[in-house]
């Protein structure tokens, strides 16, 4: 009798330490869509630096969330729509709102309509991508910009602007073309480098370590600009790596017609 209630107890202690590393990713999930929210909340107050580091912040802990679901085999399809939809407000609505509010309401109707070419661009690169991600073939490379590197780069102008003191009226153009960018490169289908097969959980040579503590070194330098020039250089390499593309087929020869044989 003894036994048998030690094993019930310890089968209800196994389901619920199942259950904890089953809201565990969703935990981290809900801290991006926290952050998103309070990004809103922090630019509708006149506070723009904090809705910037909010935004970051939902880009470190969106990318702790799926890396702890897989590490935990506690993926399920709750977790896959749950991050999606708070995809959509940190690095869609979030970011659209922060730039409108900093800059482009001075520009009148073509200021929030910037603002909804990024919205919607964000809305349409995530539905992409969850409809196509069991047919991706090449996994080292994203189709678009995608979202939270988008929201990145709306959030580090924005951090910049107002580290330098710059009033969001004075760059309001630039800030509808760093919008306009951001959401028009997220629906397009340029190629964008992954990291996927990058396996952390392999050993990885001395250098890679010191590189990593390099960037931390750098970032902690001057973070508004080593993060909006890092961002801003992803952004653009979508663009460059098309152009080399054509570049490389151009050079290409086209293969040699064989003459016909008249019967002369």
């Amino acid at each position: 009798m003894l036994d048998f209630h030690h094993r019930k107890t310890e089968s209800k202690r196994s389901r619920m330490r199942d259950r904890g590393i089953y809201l565990l990713p969703n935990l981290f999930t809900t801290g991006a869509l926290f952050a998103g929210f309070y990004a809103v909340v922090q630019a509708m107050n006149g506070r723009f630096e904090l809705s910037a580091v909010a935004i970051f912040i939902a880009m470190v802990l969106d990318g702790l969330d799926g890396r702890v679901a897989r590490m935990t085999h506690t993926q399920s399809a709750f977790g896959a729509e749950y991050d999606s939809l708070s995809d959509m407000v940190s690095f869609g609505v979030a970011p659209a709102l922060v730039i409108y509010e900093f800059a482009l309401q001075d520009l009148g109707k073509f200021g929030w309509i910037a603002a909804f070419v990024y919205c919607s661009g964000a809305a349409l690169r995530l539905a992409r991508f969850n409809t196509q991600i069991d047919v991706v073939t090449d996994k080292r490379f994203f189709q678009g910009l995608p979202s939270p590197s988008a929201a990145a780069l709306v959030a580090g102008f924005v951090w910049v602007m107002v580290s330098y003191g710059v009033d969001g009226h004075d760059v309001r153009w630039l800030a509808a073309a760093i919008a306009l960018f951001g959401g028009l490169t997220m629906v397009s289908n340029l190629r964008y480098y992954s990291g996927k097969e990058i396996n952390l959980r392999k050993s990885v040579p001395f250098f890679v370590v010191l590189l990593v503590v390099l960037v931390f070194i750098l970032v902690s330098t001057s973070p508004p600009e080593v993060l909006f020039g890092a961002f801003l250089l992803y952004g653009l390499s979508g663009y460059v790596d098309a152009l080399q593309r054509r570049v490389r087929r151009r050079k290409v020869p086209a293969p040699a017609t064989p003459l016909r044989d008249e019967g002369k």
